[in-house]
């Protein structure tokens, strides 16, 4: 849908069932329809779940931002245990895109009362993390939100929680950003959140917003704030989000949408804030039309980051499925991209040109001369030659505490070539007074560069990280993958956890593994997953 269509235009339908709990699936985003008979689910408190954390836990300060943004999403949207979550098992109902108006080209939710599902796994996790209980401190998140934005504003200092905000505000909102109203003007905002009480929301938000300029009008359970009264009243006859044909298949190709969700036209976007002065054709090609969507969700065992971006006209590069997963077992952490050769060589003529347009380009092309030169190096072909057909840097977990750890890349490309031009390399290393001796072992159709000659020899050999059950869970469907990127933290431990004790301690032990992974081969999915033990 385009920013210029009118009020009550059709769209296709986008429907957003209500979803069951499942006990354990495969995908936290596949759900069931929920029917009238399967809203009553027999749990009545965190307890009878397991949420089994002790009440006498010693507060503690500074954990770390992970720890810390888990206890705030806890605080978000379990509230005190998980108590106040359980209340309202079903989900559903109205969403925030329901409401807010078709031509947004961005737009956020944050959903305090999610799908079933993900919140039995917000629990599941919850019970992990000792002590976590310590942060759960108050029944009603919302609370535990309007807490966080107050602080210490003294705009806000008069306003009371139990008698100004309670009483009608929901469980959802959500905010939009709209194409600007003319040329030269700033892009609108409209904000929507749900609201029990149209009354009383009328006048608690009136003592928010004392002083400030806004319109208010209410839509189908939801009160829609904006910059004027005009506009508001506008926004709430509007076409929809959810009837925004674009948008609807984005977010459906993103699937479930967890307890956060996100939406941008990412070419509309950047034309509305004026970002595309300077850019040259062919970038601005590549980004009229792009959009990105994603959703932040949860199993018993990660959270997940999902994202995808489509539309556009981005360039096709020869990207193949990495082989991260025939890494050796010992494997630490590792990184796999492909079609980096392809994509360079593509790219290249756009980053002369770039360079040539900007008031040091000659300096720039003089210095790469030079380069090439005084090195014997090619640029862009030995460049493409080394990146070639995927690159793949791994860490080893033997020697992680020597002076020299084992560390090596695997470059899948023509190992005569690539070998000369690393030979190539050390020189520059030699000549820049840090001499590097590099191991070298060449194989069929791939070389390996490493620090010792024994991983070297290691990494030459297909491995089996791709058994390892935090692998296979962290990197879904690795065989598809054109780019991943892995962590083991159980195997990274012994660095960090010396030192520490009790439920510091306890707390970090919980995190398993990291793995990003996706693939840019025509729209570019990615996949962000934390694991827990």
């Amino acid at each position: 849908m385009s920013a210029e269509t009118p009020p009550g235009a059709s769209f296709p339908e986008n429907p957003d069932p209500d979803r069951t709990i499942e006990h354990r699936t495969p995908q936290p985003w596949q759900a069931a329809t929920n029917d009238a008979h399967t809203r009553q689910l027999p749990y009545g408190s965190a307890e009878e779940l397991g949420f089994n954390v002790p009440d006498n836990a010693p507060a503690k300060r500074g954990r770390g931002w992970l720890i810390a943004a888990v206890s705030a999403l806890f605080v978000l949207i379990l509230g005190g245990g998980g108590v106040w979550a359980f209340s309202q098992l079903n989900g559903g109902g109205t969403q925030p895109q329901d409401v807010l108006p078709g031509n947004a080209i961005a737009y956020v939710r944050l959903d305090l009362d999610p799908a079933a599902n993900q919140k039995v796994a917000l629990l599941a996790i919850g019970r992990k993390f000792p002590g976590i209980k310590d942060s759960l401190s108050d029944d009603d998140p919302r609370k535990a939100l309007f807490e966080a934005i107050k602080g210490d504003s003294p705009d806000l200092s008069k306003v009371d929680y139990a008698k100004d905000v309670e009483p009608w505000l929901g469980d959802r909102a959500g905010l939009a950003v709209l194409p600007p109203g003319g040329k030269g003007k700033e892009p609108g905002v409209a904000a929507a959140v749900q609201v029990k009480d149209e009354a009383a929301a009328r006048d608690g938000i009136a003592k928010l917003a004392a002083g400030d300029d806004y319109g208010l009008a209410f839509r189908d359970g939801y009160a829609i704030l904006a910059q004027t009264q005009a506009e508001a009243d506008g926004y709430a006859k509007a076409a929809t989000l959810s009837q925004n044909a674009e948008f609807g298949g984005d977010t459906a190709a993103v699937g479930e949408p967890g307890v956060m969700s996100f939406w941008v036209n990412i070419g509309k976007m950047l034309e509305a804030t004026g970002s595309t002065q300077g850019l040259d054709t062919s970038m601005l090609q590549s980004i009229t039309g792009t959009r990105f969507a994603g959703a932040l969700r949860f199993d018993d065992d990660y959270a997940e980051l999902a994202g995808i971006t489509r539309g556009g006209k981005p360039t096709q590069i020869d990207a193949q499925p990495v082989k991260i997963a025939e890494l050796p077992a010992s494997t630490v952490g590792a990184v796999s991209l492909s079609g980096l050769g392809d994509g360079f060589a593509k790219q290249w003529p756009v980053i002369q040109k770039a360079a040539q347009a900007n008031p040091d380009g000659q300096v720039f092309t003089k210095s790469l001369e030079q380069f090439q030169q005084l090195y014997g190096i090619s640029i862009p072909d030995d460049v493409v030659t080394l990146l070639g057909k995927s690159l793949t840097i791994a860490l080893d977990q033997e020697g992680l505490d020597a002076q020299q750890p084992n560390v090596g890349a695997v470059l899948t490309t023509d190992p005569v070539k690539a070998q000369g031009i690393v030979a190539k390399l050390q020189g520059v290393l030699a000549g820049s007074g840090a001499p590097v001796q590099l191991a070298i072992k060449p194989g069929d159709g791939q070389l390996v560069v490493a620090s010792t000659q024994a991983y070297a020899d290691k990494l030459g050999t297909k491995g089996t990280l791709g058994d390892s059950e935090s692998f296979k869970l962290a990197i879904p469907e690795a065989d598809k993958a054109t780019y991943a990127m892995y962590v083991d933290l159980d195997k990274l431990e012994p660095l960090y956890l010396d030192g520490l004790k009790g439920e510091e301690k306890a707390n970090l032990q919980v995190l398993r593994a990291v793995g990003l992974s996706g693939s840019y081969a025509g729209s570019t999915e990615m996949t962000l997953r934390i694991l827990f033990n």
